[in-house]
C-alpha cells in the first residue's frame, strides 16, 4: 500500500497534543502546540514536508533518495524537507519522518507546552 497525505496526516493526528490547522487557503497542516509539523499542501497527494533534523541531516536524506526528496522552499535552511510520496521513500520511512518531525518540534517546545 503507498500512503498519502490523509494517510500521513491520520498518523500525524494521532499523535498527543495535535491537531489539524490551514493556515493558508488549500493548505494543510498538523500542528503539537503552536507548531507546524507537518506540511500537507493542498492534500493532493503529491508531496509533504517534515523536519529532518539538522540541515546535515536532512541533507543525508537528500542523498538517500535525491529524485525523491528535496529541500523544503523557504524554510529548508532548517532543516525542513519535501518528499514527494509515491516515489522510492516508502511507507515505513515516511511514517517514521513523520514520527522523527512530532519529536524534533516537541523537544524544541517548552516544558510547559509539551503533551
Amino acid at each position: 500500500m503507498r500512503l498519502g497525505t490523509e494517510d500521513l496526516l491520520a498518523h500525524a493526528l494521532a499523535k498527543p497534543g495535535t491537531r489539524r490547522d490551514q493556515p493558508w487557503e488549500d493548505h494543510t497542516v498538523a500542528k503539537v502546540a503552536n507548531k507546524i509539523f507537518l506540511f500537507c499542501g493542498a492534500l493532493d497527494g503529491s508531496a509533504v514536508g517534515v523536519r529532518c533534523g539538522s540541515r546535515d541531516e536532512a541533507d543525508e536524506m537528500i542523498a538517500r533518495h535525491p529524485n525523491d526528496v528535496s529541500v523544503m522552499a523557504y524554510i529548508g535552511r532548517h532543516g525542513w524537507n519535501t518528499v514527494r510520496l509515491g516515489s522510492g521513500v516508502d511507507d515505513d520511512e515516511l511514517l517514521e519522518l513523520v514520527d522523527q518531525s512530532y519529536d524534533d518540534v516537541v523537544a524544541r517546545l517548552p516544558k510547559s507546552k509539551r503533551p
